[in-house]
């Protein structure tokens, strides 16, 4: 896993330096297409992964350009929104009915956010009101500016992530009775969670065997999490 994230990161790098020539970038995936790399993906296919990141490096180009043209640490910034981009691809949801550019671009954003957090706290000595670039209109951006806001992105997009992961281990590493219990047993089939006796009803078998399967398939997901 993480030879292949090194890999990627090489491979953004490589492509974003060539920040004035976007013909050296992958093509922009159609909709039709990125629909389809993200079904593979949830049934566990690494190489639709690997597509829809590749096929959207250009976005991180694009804000690095927009917002940290003057930086002189581009290639640091291309590398960390390269991470972004990787947890949005991870933690995207294609059934909540949002543009996947859109997401992808705030979790880009946030990453090379908590960068600049992440300086600051271990500069203790820098004044929040430092400059630390300017945007594009030549406007100071300081660490107030960066530190200051009021959402939780960071905590959600840990929080997809998670459950990207183990939705993909259901389809994966569950058999069809262990998978159809845990959907069950804690909701994630878009329905409440039902108890044990619930779902050995549902099913027509008892409430023990219910359980055993249950506690079978959970170990299972823990040594793959």
């Amino acid at each position: 896993m993480f030879s292949m994230l090194l890999s990627l990161l090489l491979n953004a790098v490589h492509l974003l330096l060539g920040i004035g020539t976007p013909q050296s970038f992958p093509p922009p995936l159609s909709g039709d297409e990125e629909k389809e790399a993200f079904s593979a993906m949830a049934n566990g296919d690494m190489q639709a992964r690997e597509k829809l990141i590749l096929h959207n490096l250009r976005l991180v180009s694009h804000i690095v350009r927009k917002y940290y043209g003057t930086a002189k640490n581009q290639e640091d910034l291309i590398s960390i929104g390269t991470i972004g981009l990787v947890k949005a691809v991870d933690s995207f949801n294609p059934t909540n009915g949002a543009r996947f550019a859109t997401y992808a671009a705030k979790c880009i954003q946030n990453e090379i956010l908590m960068h600049f957090r992440a300086q600051k706290k271990l500069s203790a000595e820098v004044s929040i009101n430092e400059t630390i670039d300017v945007d594009r209109d030549g406007n100071p951006l300081t660490y107030i500016d960066v530190i200051a806001t009021e959402d939780h992105i960071e905590e959600e997009i840990d929080l997809h992530t998670k459950s990207a992961r183990v939705r993909r281990l259901l389809n994966t590493v569950l058999e069809e009775r262990e998978r159809q219990i845990i959907l069950l047993r804690y909701g994630l089939s878009g329905e409440p969670p039902r108890t044990q006796r619930e779902v050995a009803t549902l099913l027509g078998i008892s409430r023990s065997y219910v359980s055993r399967i249950e506690k079978g398939a959970l170990e299972t997901l823990r040594e793959y999490c």
